[in-house]
C-alpha cells in the first residue's frame, strides 16, 4: 500500500473564504476527506500537513522521507522563491507532483516562475480541487509501475 505525503503551503488553510473566484468555494478539510476517499479506492493512505511556516514544511519533509513513497505539494507563495523547500524535497529523491488551484501562468507575472516545477515528476495547475485528485491518481499510477 503505498502512502503518500500531501503538502499544502501558506493560506491553504483558508480555502473556502480567501477568494473564492481564483480558489474556489471548496476547504482544505474538503479536498483532504476526498483525497483520502479517493486512496482508499486506489489502495493508498495518505498524510496531510499544511503550514503558514516553511521551516515547518521542511521538517516534515524530512520527518516523512524515509516512510513515503511520494509527495503531493501545493507549496502556495513559496513556489516562487523558496529554494530551501526545493532542496527539501530534491533531498528526498521521491516523486513529487506539484498542484495549484489557480492557473498561475494565468496569473500575474511574478506567479508564473516555480522552483519546485524542475525537481516534480509532475505539475498540475488551474484545475481547481480536481487536480489534487488527478495528482493522487498519477503518483500512485506512476508507483505501481516501478515496482
Amino acid at each position: 500500500m503505498a502512502e503518500i505525503l500531501v503538502l499544502n503551503g501558506p493560506n491553504l488553510n483558508t480555502l473556502g473564504k480567501r477568494d473564492p473566484g481564483i480558489y474556489g468555494s471548496v476547504t482544505l478539510e474538503q479536498i483532504q476527506a476526498r483525497l483520502r476517499e479517493r486512496a482508499a479506492s486506489l489502495g493508498a493512505t495518505i498524510e496531510c500537513v499544511q503550514s503558514n511556516h516553511e521551516g515547518v514544511l521542511i521538517d516534515t519533509i524530512q520527518q516523512y522521507a524515509e516512510r513515503v513513497e511520494g509527495i503531493i505539494i501545493n507549496p502556495g507563495a513559496f513556489t516562487h522563491y523558496s529554494y530551501a523547500l526545493r532542496d527539501a524535497l530534491a533531498g528526498t529523491r521521491l516523486p513529487i507532483i506539484e498542484v495549484h488551484l489557480s492557473n498561475i501562468y494565468a496569473r500575474e507575472p511574478f506567479r508564473h516562475e516555480s522552483v519546485i516545477a524542475p525537481i516534480s515528476y509532475g505539475h498540475i495547475a488551474g484545475l481547481g480541487w480536481r487536480g489534487y485528485l488527478l495528482a493522487l491518481e498519477a503518483l500512485v499510477a506512476f508507483l505501481q509501475e516501478q515496482k
